[in-house]
Parts: C-alpha cells; structure tokens; sequence
C-alpha cells in the first residue's frame, strides 16, 4: 500500500498564505511608527500652549505626584499605580489632568524625580516595545540641558545608537527624544 502524496505545489501555497497572513498580521499589531515631525510638535505646543502651562504649573505643584496618564497615577508615596477614586490622590484633580493630556493629544505627564522644581515633561509620543521604546515629550526645564540639538529631524538621520537630546521650543520649554 502507498502513501498518499501531498501535493508540494498546494503546499507551497498555503505555506506562502500562511507566510503572507503572519506577516499582515504582525504589521497590524506592531505597526511601523514614526516620530512626529518637529514642526507637527512645536505647531501643537503653540495651538495649546495655555494647556501646556496649565499641566506645567500643575505638575510643580503636586509635589506627591511622579506620573499621571489614563492608566491613572504614581505617586511618591505609592509604589503601585492606581487609578483615581482609589489610591491617595483627588479624583477632581486626576480628571483636570486627564482634560489637559486630551486636549493636547498626550500620552501622559510626569514630574522629574530628582529636584521636582528642575523639570516637568508631557509625553506626546511613544512607540516600541519592552527596551526599544522611543519617546518624544515636551519639557519645562528649569535650567539649560547640554545636549542640545539644532533640529531634531536632523538627528533622526543620525546613526543609532543615539543618546537623548533637547530641542529648545523657547524660553525653558523644550522638546525631549530618545528616538
């Protein structure tokens, strides 16, 4: 008795199919992202710039608050996150912040944890996964950084691997990327 033969020009296809699903696939779920430009970044600080300082002024005054997001908060005297009306944060302040990232199309706010009156930032862009997470956020630095950078377009030219810079928007408010 034989074997049944398989067809290898059938079984081409489908592996070929299957080939073309996976890969479909994985650009639907891990798309290919780029960092906004530095114009689109400066144009959507100056179209809310009030928002930004409002988050600014926020973030320096809410000495017990690390990180603020729709997830919720982290805050110094938790080590878990938790969402507003739990945890030890104001349910009415939670939902101001939640305002002002909406209106200004962000990710999230965060206050630095070294001297918190040194820097605050609004994250307006990640993508990536685990180690290999590109950030874009819009800073209030108390004092001038020393890696600048003329532009940032220019630097995403630049080889990887790259160290973070600042791009001065003006005054002490700059744009932050790691890209």
């Amino acid at each position: 008795m034989s074997k049944p033969r398989i067809n290898t020009k059938f079984g081409w296809i489908i592996f070929l199919f299957l080939a073309v699903a996976v890969c479909g696939l994985f650009v639907l779920v891990f798309p290919i992202n780029e960092p906004p430009k530095e114009s689109a970044v400066i144009q959507n600080f100056y179209k809310h710039r009030s928002a930004y300082e409002r988050l600014r002024d926020m973030l320096l005054e809410d000495r017990e608050l690390d990180r603020v997001a729709d997830w919720g908060v982290q805050t110094t005297n938790t080590v878990v996150t938790s969402k507003p009306p739990a945890g030890d944060f104001p349910l009415k302040r939670y939902n101001e912040y939640l305002a002002l990232l909406k209106e200004t199309d962000a990710v999230g706010a965060f206050r630095d944890r070294g001297d918190p009156s040194e820097s605050v930032g609004v994250l307006v862009y990640a993508s990536g996964w685990a180690g290999d997470t590109r950030h874009v956020t819009i800073c209030w630095l108390a004092r001038e950084p020393v890696n600048s950078v003329a532009s940032l377009d220019d630097f995403y030219r630049t080889p990887k691997p790259r160290s973070p810079v600042y791009k001065r928007i003006e005054g002490n408010w700059y744009i932050w990327a790691d890209w």
